[in-house]
């Protein structure tokens, strides 16, 4: 019998490019979401069977669903009604997060999740299969680091739900981990200059997923995550972060939120096709030993929803252990070649002088 798999959020930017993608693949999700209106068409264009549903009341909907894909954001709201939903009806969850706060309920979640019998397994998109899987590449190179450093850098545009995730965010600062803990870091305070896979570029410390996630995946204790960033830019992140006190404000926040939905589309296939992501990575030992990792893959958007139904894919063909995981330490540092547009690892070795 057919396991059959849900899409939670499915008429959303990224969620509609799963649903048809894995339309395209033969696969048959169950297209769901809050709002009828958006949810009919698409189902009825792809003739998949819809469920119209608030994430509050998700419990009650997934009657024979084996997995959830949860692609409603931000995640900071949605994932945890959400997670408890798949532990009461016995159904896999995953989701495509990126932020740290949701990556950290997952884990926490670990024990309920095996009682249920069910996995859980948050960033199963861009956040955070290829850096993921460049930490657990760093930590087969050096099993002996103590400091580990991840970033990207693309050109790809912004879709509605990232611009809703990042204005929710501002005003909250990055973080990092250090000696195993995460710590709040002002931002625009981590400063220094990358070769991503494309040059060297001034660059700055962000609060990515990866400061929670490659914890779990490496075991490494400190933890830092990067994008490139031009010098002045950084420096007026610092200055003006104060300002992200006000933007925090729910009046503004709801404003804000109404503009994004009337003016944010998302990038199309052809800004897309020509937009790739380079990965790196970066391990120390204590003995002044660097290893640096760098790879090649499709665009962000297309690399979750690639990452996504491969991992999608592979739980519903096979056993898969309960409790809570990173997509690496599931299926190891090569997930991320096997995706459609991904390149090869590029390893290099600086010892000290």
């Amino acid at each position: 019998m057919q396991k059959k798999w849900l899409i939670y959020g499915a008429y959303g930017y990224t969620g509609e490019l799963i649903a048809r993608e894995a339309k395209k693949r033969g696969m048959s999700p169950v297209l769901a979401g809050r709002s009828e209106e958006k949810l009919k068409p698409l189902g009825e264009e792809l003739q998949l069977e819809t469920r119209v549903f608030l994430v509050d009341s998700a419990a009650g909907n997934l009657s024979g669903i084996t997995l959830v894909l949860h692609c409603a954001g931000p995640f900071q709201k949605t994932s945890a009604p959400m997670i408890e939903a798949c532990l009461e009806a016995g159904a896999h969850y995953l989701d495509i997060t990126g932020e740290i706060s949701v990556f950290q309920h997952s884990f926490a979640q670990d024990a309920k999740a095996k009682e249920a019998g069910i996995l859980i397994c948050s960033g199963v998109g861009f956040d955070v299969i290829p850096t993921d899987c460049t930490a657990l590449k760093l930590k087969e190179e050096m099993p002996d680091a103590t400091s580990l450093s991840l970033g990207f850098d693309s050109d790809s545009g912004i879709s509605p739900g990232t611009y809703k995730t990042m204005i929710q965010g501002t005003g909250s600062g990055s973080a990092e981990r250090r000696d195993g803990k995460i710590i709040p870091v002002a931002i625009g305070s981590q400063r220094r200059t990358i070769d991503f896979g494309r040059g060297t570029r001034s660059a700055m410390g962000i609060p990515w997923g990866d400061v929670s996630t490659a914890f779990h995946t490496t075991g490494i204790p400190n933890i830092q995550t990067w994008i490139p960033m031009k010098k002045a830019n950084v420096i007026g992140a610092r200055i003006f972060s104060p300002a992200g006190a006000l933007i925090g404000l729910p009046p503004i926040q709801k404003r804000l939120m109404k503009w994004v939905e009337k003016r944010v589309s998302g990038p199309d296939e052809t800004l897309r096709a020509g937009a790739p992501a380079y990965i790196w990575g970066e391990a120390r030992n204590p003995d002044g030993v660097i290893k640096t990792v760098r790879i090649q893959t499709a665009n962000v958007y297309d690399l979750t929803v690639y990452g996504a139904l491969e991992v999608v894919s592979r739980l519903l063909e096979g056993d898969s252990p309960s409790g809570s995981h990173t997509p690496a330490a599931l299926f190891g540092s090569g997930l991320l070649e096997d995706l459609p547009g991904s390149g090869k690892f590029e390893v290099e070795t600086i010892y000290p002088a």
